[in-house]
């Protein structure tokens, strides 16, 4: 008697359909939830350049270096400033000691014209007295003349009446020379007074001029000191001690990491629920674990764009899109400038 080994049914299409349901709801439930907005780490980065050229003869930046607002971080040589700078200071003292000189000359013009015009006022006194003198004279004279024709008076007496009105005449018309001389020479001091204190103005141009020359090169020379703008870590080097460098020229970048920007990207319908100071979470896949930082919406842009190549966001077939930065604290610098970061907005 032969004894049949008993084989179970196959199962049929439905149970695998069952099955692969049950695995892809398995998958579905591992996966990590869709991010709001993809972004990318920014910062605002700053390229230091000398203000003036020359050689560089010190430069004290390396990359990653931290350096605060206002350290000085090399200087391009200034020999020729400085040359040009003791010679104008040269020249702008001698100037000025022209004007003292000018000075010293106005005031003894200024002295001799007073003296002078002391002279011409005490001629005219005496003028004035000789006037009185001739006054009386000439009555003197006319009495001579009425008493002489009465003959009453001698041909003596007439002559003596006569010559003292004619030597009055006579001094009165020499003080007349000599006032007239003397105003002369009070007007051709008062012109030298005037020429003077003209050159003294001129002196006094050039001795502003000097000081203006000597300022400016002065600046130049300060400028020739490169001075970190602001606080930050080196990006980027870009020169070295001892090259030429000219205004402009990059030396180096920096930027503030201790506080970054994510630049991310969110449609239209999530526009309505992204407001400026809202709390945003920040996560990134650097090192081994996914770590998450807090920062808040600081701008949103006013303009749609399309969407940028590299970027993906919740709506893939979204055409136009807005760019909004969230700032971000990053003092453990776990951020770096163009690092991929997943956004989700916190309502």
């Amino acid at each position: 008697m032969t004894t049949s080994k008993y084989q179970p049914p196959t199962p049929k299409g439905p149970i695998w359909i069952v099955l692969l349901m049950a695995s892809v709801w398995v998958v579905a439930c591992n996966r990590a939830p869709v991010p709001d907005a993809y972004g990318n780490v920014e910062a605002t980065e700053v390229a230091v350049s000398p203000e003036t050229a020359g050689q560089l003869t010190s430069f004290s930046v390396e990359e990653g270096q931290k350096l605060d607002a206002n350290d000085v971080v090399g200087t391009v040589d200034s020999t020729q400033f400085t040359l040009l700078r003791n010679q104008l200071a040269a020249q702008r003292e001698a100037t000025a000691s022209r004007v003292n000189e000018v000075d010293r000359q106005v005031q003894a013009l200024r002295a001799e014209r007073d003296a002078g015009q002391a002279q011409r006022e005490a001629a005219v006194a005496q003028r004035e007295a000789l006037q009185s003198e001739l006054e009386i004279a000439g009555r003197a004279h006319a009495r001579a003349q009425r008493l002489f024709a009465q003959q009453a008076a001698t041909s003596q007496q007439l002559d003596r009446a006569e010559r003292d009105d004619h030597v009055l005449q006579d001094q009165i018309k020499a003080q007349d020379h000599q006032i007239e001389a003397q105003g002369r020479q009070v007007a051709a001091q008062a012109a030298q007074i005037a020429a003077a204190q003209a050159q003294r103005q001129t002196a006094l141009a050039q001795v502003s001029s000097a000081d203006a020359q000597v300022a400016q090169v002065t600046d130049r020379i300060s400028k020739s000191t490169v001075t970190n703008p602001s606080s930050g870590t080196v990006l980027v080097k870009y020169a070295r001690a001892g090259e030429m460098v000219q205004p402009g020229q990059p030396l180096y970048k920096i930027a503030d990491l201790d506080a970054v920007e994510v630049r991310a990207y969110v449609t239209e319908p999530q526009l309505a629920s992204v407001k400026i100071g809202q709390q945003a979470r920040v996560t990134s896949d650097a090192g081994e674990n996914r770590q998450t930082l807090a920062g808040r919406v600081s701008w949103v842009s006013s303009q749609a764009e399309f969407t940028p190549t590299p970027i993906q966001t919740r709506d893939e077939r979204a055409d136009l899109v807005y760019a909004i930065k969230i700032r971000v604290p990053n003092t453990d610098g776990m951020l770096k400038i163009g690092m991929p970061v997943d956004v989700d907005f916190v309502k």
